[in-house]
């Protein structure tokens, strides 16, 4: 068997957009949920491609704030499925030395989903290969409101200047600020649009689109991804 030339250049965090599940299941005559049923199997590919090409962070834009208007019972089906389907997978992901965090505003979780989660991080935590992180009832324009306003608490009670606050600072008070800016996102499923993740992050990341419903995303999906990615030259606003 031929084995695979190594990616030049590989992104320390890639960012995906996992869209196309109800599209997928309804091609085929199914219900929305055998749709996002078929993209876990998705999610567990391209955790183990990742490990695999060398990528440090993995996010996932697991279910967003504006997700809770759709039907409660897909609602439901995508929370229980992504945490019972983690869990069921927690053996091979400390195998492969993969950390689960979760990143998103867990208030309006049941408390058995936030059991869940408390479990998938703590049994997850020594994973020191990738880091995926699942962001789960999280949209761009909701961090930036929470951060805004933790901020302008901490100058109303005196704790910081208002000269104190810069780009950095903001960065540090964010969702993710555990994390490294995306190199690259990826977005499944033929649209064109962030749809309000990772809007402050996403300053300088490489965007990558593909028509590729998520439940037919696999690893040469990935890669193809990373050579495009490879192939680009990332100025930052500069002159190179």
């Amino acid at each position: 068997m031929t084995q695979e030339k190594s990616i030049q250049n590989i992104p320390t965090l890639v960012a995906i957009i996992m869209d196309g599940n109800g599209r997928w299941a309804k091609m085929r005559g199914k219900a929305r949920p055998e749709g996002h049923i078929a993209g876990v199997e998705s999610v567990r590919k391209v955790i183990k491609a990742a490990v695999a090409e060398g990528i440090k962070f993995l996010t996932l834009y697991t279910f967003s704030t504006e997700n809770w208007g759709r039907p409660q019972e897909e609602v439901d089906a995508i929370m229980e499925l992504f945490c019972r389907s983690v869990i069921a997978e927690t053996p091979e992901l400390k195998k492969e030395g993969v950390r689960i965090r979760i990143m998103g505003d867990r208030i309006a979780f049941s408390k058995k989903v936030n059991a869940y989660i408390d479990r998938i991080e703590s049994d997850t935590a020594e994973g020191e290969a990738l880091t995926v992180v699942l962001a789960m009832n999280y949209s761009s324009r909701y961090e930036l409101t929470a951060t805004t306003k933790d901020i302008a608490r901490m100058v109303a009670d005196g704790t910081i200047k208002v000269e104190e606050i810069t780009s950095e600072f903001i960065s540090q008070h964010l969702y993710s600020k555990d994390y490294p800016d995306p190199d690259l996102i990826i977005r499944s499923g033929g649209e064109y649009r962030l749809s309000n993740f990772l809007m402050w992050q996403a300053a300088y990341s490489e965007l990558y689109f593909t028509p590729t419903l998520w439940p037919d995303f696999d690893k040469e999906s990935l890669r193809e991804a990373l050579e495009a990615y490879a192939g680009r030259q990332r100025r930052f606003g500069l002159v190179k």
